[in-house]
């Protein structure tokens, strides 16, 4: 078997060519144990020609423009994310024991100065931050955005997980910038 790094996109990839393989069935995302979680369905990357409609978010600080994003099981969204705070911001899809757990990640990331309140280090992201850990931040369901970025997500939303979307940059989600996704079927 190839020897993939140790983050979220490379399981998921490999998960991905395997459930494809041997299902016919919609392909699922799946959160990676270093998130916490295992075989939980959080949705999978969508594809542009699927996406039914665009939806926009503003992230400033500390807060989203809005507090609740509602979907239809299987439907694909294309989130236009945009960050007009003066600090970094994350914008990332998950459970709320995936954000828990990404958070200490996130204070990792800051701890080896791979992020500053307002700028990213791309460079030191990629350095081991133990375990042969990097914090890439290139997971599908997630985007880290400096002061003035702006990045898509396209989505495609599981049939019944209680997703929230936030942000994990240390101290953000606990003051409050995070959000629910409602399911609808």
């Amino acid at each position: 078997m190839p020897n993939f790094k140790t983050s979220f996109v490379a399981r998921l990839v490999l998960s991905t060519a395997i459930i494809g393989t041997l299902m016919t069935a919609p392909v699922a995302s799946f959160a990676s144990p270093g998130h916490g979680m295992e075989n939980i369905n959080i949705g999978a990357p969508g594809k542009a020609a699927d996406v039914t409609r665009t939806i926009k978010i503003t992230m400033e600080d500390n807060f989203f423009d809005m507090e609740t994003i509602e979907v239809r099981a299987d439907e694909t969204v294309k989130f236009q994310i945009e960050n007009k705070g003066e600090f970094v911001h994350e914008f990332n899809l998950g459970t709320a024991a995936m954000h828990a757990n990404h958070q200490k990640e996130m204070m990792m990331m800051m701890e080896h100065g791979a992020l500053d309140a307002d700028k990213i280090h791309m460079d030191k992201m990629k350095m081991d931050m133990g375990n042969g850990m990097t914090m890439e931040h290139d997971d599908p369901n997630s985007v880290l955005l400096e002061p003035g970025k702006t990045a898509e997500i396209i989505w495609t939303f599981p049939a019944d997980t209680e997703l929230e979307f936030a942000c994990n940059v240390p101290g953000h989600y606990e003051s409050g910038m995070m959000g629910k996704v409602r399911l609808q079927s």
